[in-house]
């Protein structure tokens, strides 16, 4: 009997193995390109699926993704507008697409805000928009007597298909050129999977029920990409007054007084060169109640922009309302929004970790193109880095950068033998804490000063800013450089003018906190208000070319995807020279 159970048991397995490979195969997905800063994360609230969905789909990328790759997609689920999502084949344009789902080309390009004819190419993943006008089913009625004479039966299959070994749902409907709910909507035993051998019917495009009676003439020159986005372009709009709002718990954190207190500075600089600005400013509290109490308000609609929130909670509401409205919304302070990646009308100040760690790896590897990188770890492994220095150091194998780790207790005889003579030497702590700081900075300058002519220096992170009063000394004689997408100093002419207008307007200091929300709210609001005087309608086209130079915070927004919002993607490298100079290295 043992035989005969082991072998029922083998078959077992692979039926169930062949049962699962199947489902897989058959499973429905489209196409996704990963581009720079995305993560698994990111990616899911784009498509509206979870990352359980992604990886089973693409098993190991749980472990390991990178830019450039592509991996499939679960259809089945709607984006979080109704739509569906089509990835850009070889030889679609434009036109073809409003053909195959039968919408107009208007229509595409107000669903992708982000769509245009220069970056409209194969991989890019769009969104298809609902038809505006559906066509209204004919109820089905129980069949009874016919007394009248039937007319001609029409065709409801352009063609029948006979499914191959591999073939799925995604494939057949390409082939064809018809949509994979179109296919569905003929072939409803679809839903269960789709089987080798089954003869399935091939529907006439865009819901066409009755083969046209008239063809097309096979000389016409269909509209260009270019001229189809040309003709769907709005009108560009100029603001004679801006209407601006700011929304933030006042009585509740103090911070969001001084964010406003430099606002406010913005506003009456801005009026002083001529612009019209009208500005409107609610304590929102941190319930959800009273967000909506304030958005219920008659002139909220009318908004040309809004500040705010500062608590997770009311982001969501916010930005529906924003996106309701056509209302531009700016969030200064969350990182973790999931709002941006489908709300066009969004702007995230604080860059999220992904694409914030993203920009730094690139910029380190071009500004140490010839490095040996030497970690130094704490004895307790610091969580708050781990995705950091993981992604580092996968960037650093990628380029074929050498890469060495010490301890923390380590000697200066053992540092000084994970120096190479022949290359750019940069020590990064694996922590951003202090403690390690103190612990390591006076080995670290007993090395430099032993060895002068080695290269050496001491990478880190945007918290030393803080430390930087404690070890000003040893930051300029370890040539130190910090990473940050906020920085400023007083020996900066333009954080000096700032400071000197903030005491006289409010008769107090600055507070001694990063980053400063006095400058971040004079940076934030000089920054939008001058680009909607400047741009209008068209600040989104007009971006790259807001060319201010801000007191604290960088600003360069790019759209996550064709119809999400903006994220700023602005990292500086700050350098403390061996010749005592404070340098804030700008990558664009």
């Amino acid at each position: 009997m043992k035989p005969i159970n082991r072998i029922f048991l083998f078959l077992l397995f692979i039926s169930v193995s062949y049962a699962i490979s199947y489902a897989q195969e058959n499973q429905s997905y489209f196409l996704h390109t990963i581009e720079k800063g995305q993560s698994l994360y990111s990616i899911s609230k784009m498509y509206n699926v979870t990352t359980s969905d992604i990886i089973r789909l693409n098993p190991g990328c749980d472990e390991k993704i990178y830019a450039g790759q592509t991996i499939k997609i679960p259809t089945g689920k709607e984006s979080q507008k109704g739509e569906t999502f089509h990835t850009i084949q070889a030889g679609e344009t434009l036109y073809k697409l409003t053909t195959m789902y039968n919408v107009s080309a208007k229509d595409i390009c107000e669903a992708n805000p982000g769509l245009s004819a220069e970056n409209f190419r194969i991989g890019q993943v769009i969104l298809i928009p609902q038809k505006k006008e559906e066509q209204t089913a004919t109820a089905t009625q129980t069949p009874t007597e016919q007394t009248t004479i039937q007319g001609p039966v029409v065709p409801k299959c352009k063609d029948m298909h006979k499914v191959k070994r591999k073939e799925t749902i995604f494939s057949v409907s390409r082939e064809y050129g018809i949509s994979e709910q179109e296919l569905i909507a003929a072939n409803p035993e679809l839903k269960k999977g789709m089987k080798k051998g089954q003869f399935l019917c091939i529907p006439y495009p865009a819901a066409t029920t009755v083969q046209p009676t008239q063809k097309e003439d096979p000389y016409a020159i269909p509209p260009s990409n270019s001229e189809l986005f040309r003709k769907s372009k709005e009108t560009p709009q100029k603001l004679s007054t801006i209407k601006a709002a700011l929304l933030l718990p006042f009585q509740e954190d103090k911070r969001m007084v001084e964010y406003y207190e430099g606002f406010l500075m913005a506003v009456d600089s801005l009026k002083r060169t001529g612009i019209s600005l009208d500005l409107y400013v609610y304590d929102c509290g941190k319930e959800v109640s009273t967000l909506n109490t304030i958005l219920a308000k008659n002139e909220m609609k009318s908004m040309n922009i809004i500040f705010g929130p500062m608590h997770q909670n009311q982001i969501k509401p916010l930005s529906d309302f924003a996106e309701k409205n056509d209302i531009r919304l700016v969030i200064p302070f969350s990182q973790k929004g999931e709002e941006v990646f489908n709300n066009p009308a969004v702007y995230q100040i604080n860059t999220p970790q992904s694409y914030l760690y993203s920009e730094v790896y690139e910029h380190f590897t071009r500004q140490f193109p010839n490095a040996n990188v030497i970690f130094i770890e704490p004895a307790s492994v610091d969580k708050e880095k781990a995705e950091f220095i993981s992604g580092l150091k996968q960037e650093l194998k990628s380029k074929g950068i050498s890469m060495k780790t010490v301890g923390e207790s380590a000697t200066k005889e053992t540092l000084k033998a994970a120096l190479r003579s022949d290359k750019e030497n940069i020590f990064i702590p694996t922590s951003g804490n202090n403690v390690l700081l103190i612990k390591t900075l006076p080995q670290l300058t007993l090395l430099v000063r032993e060895n002068p002519a080695e290269n050496i220096h001491l990478f880190g992170y945007p918290e030393w800013q803080t430390y930087t009063r404690d070890h000003l000394e040893n930051f300029f004689e370890l040539d130190v450089y910090f990473y940050s997408s906020f920085y400023t100093n007083t020996l900066f002419p333009a954080a000096v003018q700032f400071t000197n207008a903030y005491h006289k307007w409010y008769s107090k200091d600055l507070a001694s906190k990063y980053p400063n929300y006095a400058m971040l709210g004079f940076d934030t609001g000089f920054f939008f208000l001058k680009g909607l005087s400047l741009y209008g309608s068209e600040l989104e086209n007009n971006l790259p070319k807001m060319n201010l130079t801000p007191i604290q915070t960088g600003f360069k927004f790019e759209r996550v995807n064709n119809w999400g919002g903006f994220i700023n993607k602005k990292v500086f490298f700050i350098r403390f020279t061996k010749n005592f100079e404070l340098v804030k290295l700008d990558f664009e």
